[in-house]
C-alpha cells in the first residue's frame, strides 16, 4: 500500500469553519503551515506558526490579492512526483521544497450571487484563481499529494494522520482528488450561469450545458424500495419540512407537481395531487371551501396524497384535511395554531413552501440513456382574448371562465388528459390514457363516481382530437363547452360534431401534453 507523507501543507480558505483546530492538529504532527491572507492572520492570532506564501515565493501579494499562490514555487512543490527522480532533481535546483497537502476552498461566489441583486463587478471579484488552480494541481499528483476542500473531512484526515504516522493512503488522496475535481466542476458550472445569465437575451439552451448540483439529501429509496435515490441541488431554497417523517423520491415529484399546479391561479386554490396527477383541485374565497370541493372530485384517490394550496393555511381547513390521511401538506404559511394542531400525527409531513413558482423560469431536464432532454418549462398561459371560437354556439361567460380553469388543470395531467370542470372546481379527471377517447371515458366515470351530474358541465383537452368520437363522449356525458389546442388535419369534423352536438368550441393554439 502505498503511503503519502505529509510534511508541509499550504492552508489557505475562504469558509473557516474548523480550520483553526485542523491547522493546530497538523502543527502538532511537525507538519510545516504555509498559509495565504485571512486564513494566515487568523492561525496567527490563535498562536500557531505559519509561513507566509510570500516567503515561499519570494514575491508579495499583487493586484489586491488576486496574485499569491500563481508562482512555480508553489505548483512546481505540487506538481512534482516523488518517484520520478527528475522531477526530485528540478525541486532541488530551483530550490524548491515539495508541498504535500493542500487545503483549499474558494470564494464564495455562488453565496454571492443567489439573490440575483449583486453587482457585476462585486460578483467577478469572486471568482477565484489561485484557489482551483492549486487544488486541481494537487488531485492531479493525488498519488503524491492530498487535497482537502470539504471541512467536513478535517476531522477524519487528522485521525488518519495522527494514526499512520504522518502519512495518508493513495486509496485517501484518491477519494479526495475525486471530490475535489467534483467540487471545481460545481463552481465553474455556477460562474458559467451566472456569466450566460448578464446577457440580453441568454441562450437557454446552449450547444454545451454544464449541470453540477450537490447532494442535498440522501433517500431511502427511489420510486422502488429496491432503487438508490437521492435528492440533488437547491430545493431547500423553495422548501422548508416544518414536521413529519423524512420526504421520499415520490413525496418529492408530488409536492413539486402540486406547488407548480396552484401556482396557475389567483383566486385561493387547493390541489390534490397522486402519482404526480391531481385527484381534485378547485378554487374559492374561502380556503376550505376550495379543499372541499377539491377532495370531492375523488374522495377515494385522495386517501394518502399530497395536498398544497396557494393561501396560508387557516384552522377550517387544516381541521377538513386532518379527516383524512395525507402523506404530504404543502402551504406557503401557516396560520396561528395551524401547525400545532397538524403536528399531532407525527408521521404527517408538513412543508413550507418559501418561494412563489410563478415567476420561475428554469430548464426541464429529463435523462435517457445516454444523454439528458432539456425543454424550457411549460410556462404559456391562456387568457379570454386569444381564445378562438370555432362553432356555432358560442360559449357564455361563465362557460369560458369554466373552461379556462378546467385549461390549467389540464396542463398539469399527464397526457392523455381530458378535465370536466364547472365554475372553479374539478368534476372528472381522466389521465394518462393511450386513447383520447378512453381519458374522456375514464374522466365520465370519475365523475359519476364521485356522484357529480355533468350536464351543464365544460371539459377541457390537453391536446386536439384526432376524431370526433372524443367531443361525441364528451358532449353525451352533459359538457356544454369544450377547449382543445386544435390543429387536427380532421378539426373540420371534430367542430362539425360539436355543431350537431349543440355545444361551443375554443381553440387556444396551445398544446400542454405532459408525458
Amino acid at each position: 500500500m502505498t503511503l503519502i507523507t505529509i510534511r508541509r501543507a499550504l492552508v489557505s480558505v475562504s469558509y473557516k469553519k474548523g480550520i483553526v483546530e485542523f491547522a493546530e492538529a497538523i502543527h502538532k504532527q511537525g507538519i510545516e503551515i504555509i498559509s495565504t491572507g485571512g486564513t494566515a492572520r487568523i492561525l496567527t492570532e490563535n498562536d500557531i506558526p505559519v509561513t507566509s506564501i510570500s516567503d515561499v515565493t519570494g514575491f508579495p501579494e499583487i493586484l489586491d490579492g488576486r496574485v499569491k499562490t500563481l508562482h512555480p514555487s508553489v505548483h512546481g512543490a505540487l506538481l512534482a512526483r516523488t518517484d520520478v527522480k527528475s522531477d526530485s532533481e528540478t525541486l532541488a535546483a530551483h530550490n524548491i521544497q515539495p508541498i504535500d497537502l493542500v487545503v483549499v476552498n474558494l470564494y464564495p461566489f455562488e453565496e454571492t450571487v443567489q439573490n440575483g441583486t449583486v453587482p457585476v463587478d462585486t460578483a467577478i471579484e469572486q471568482i477565484d484563481i489561485g484557489g482551483p488552480t492549486m487544488i486541481r494541481a494537487a488531485a492531479k499528483n493525488f498519488k503524491h499529494r492530498a487535497v482537502i476542500v470539504n471541512p467536513d473531512r478535517y476531522d477524519e484526515i487528522i485521525r488518519m494522520i495522527e494514526s499512520n504516522n504522518g502519512t495518508l493512503t493513495e486509496e485517501t488522496t484518491f477519494g479526495l482528488a475525486q471530490e475535489a475535481f467534483q467540487y471545481t466542476a460545481h463552481y465553474d458550472s455556477v460562474i458559467s450561469r451566472y456569466l450566460n445569465s448578464l446577457t440580453d437575451e441568454p441562450e437557454k439552451l446552449p450547444d454545451t450545458m454544464s449541470v453540477s448540483l450537490n447532494k442535498e439529501m440522501a433517500l431511502r429509496y427511489g420510486e422502488n424500495p429496491h432503487q438508490n435515490a437521492a435528492l440533488y441541488g437547491r430545493f431547500s431554497r423553495y422548501f422548508q419540512q416544518l414536521h413529519g417523517k423524512e420526504l421520499s423520491y415520490n413525496n418529492i415529484l408530488d409536492l413539486t407537481a402540486a406547488c407548480q399546479l396552484v401556482s396557475e391561479f389567483e383566486k385561493p386554490t387547493v390541489a390534490i395531487i397522486k402519482h404526480n396527477n391531481p385527484c381534485g383541485v378547485a378554487s374559492n374565497d374561502r380556503l376550505a371551501e376550495a379543499y372541499q370541493n377539491a377532495f370531492d372530485t375523488d374522495r377515494t384517490s385522495a386517501f394518502g396524497g399530497v395536498i398544497a394550496m396557494n393561501r396560508p393555511l387557516d384552522m377550517a381547513t387544516a381541521e377538513a384535511i386532518n379527516k383524512i390521511f395525507t402523506e404530504v401538506i404543502v402551504a406557503p404559511s401557516y396560520e396561528n395554531g395551524v401547525l400545532d394542531f397538524l403536528q399531532k400525527k407525527k408521521d404527517r409531513r408538513i412543508i413550507h413552501q418559501i418561494v412563489d413558482l410563478r415567476n420561475i423560469r428554469d430548464i426541464d431536464l429529463r435523462s435517457v440513456y445516454g444523454g439528458v432532454l432539456a425543454q424550457d418549462r411549460d410556462s404559456q398561459r391562456i387568457i379570454k382574448d386569444r381564445l378562438q371560437i370555432v362553432t356555432k354556439r358560442k360559449p357564455g361567460d361563465r362557460e369560458l371562465d369554466s373552461l379556462l380553469f378546467s385549461w390549467r388543470v389540464a396542463k398539469h395531467v399527464k397526457s392523455n388528459a381530458i378535465v370536466f370542470a364547472r365554475d372553479d372546481r374539478t368534476l372528472g379527471i381522466g389521465a394518462g390514457q393511450m386513447s383520447r377517447v378512453d381519458s374522456s371515458k375514464l374522466a365520465v366515470k370519475k365523475a359519476i363516481d364521485a356522484g357529480f351530474n355533468l350536464e351543464n358541465s365544460v371539459a377541457a383537452s390537453d391536446g386536439f382530437f384526432p376524431f370526433p368520437d372524443g367531443v361525441i363522449e364528451l358532449a353525451e356525458a352533459g359538457a356544454t363547452a369544450v377547449i382543445q389546442p386544435g390543429g387536427s388535419i380532421r378539426d373540420r369534423e371534430v367542430i362539425d360534431a360539436a355543431n350537431k352536438n349543440n355545444i361551443s368550441m375554443v381553440f387556444t393554439g396551445i398544446r400542454h401534453f405532459r408525458h
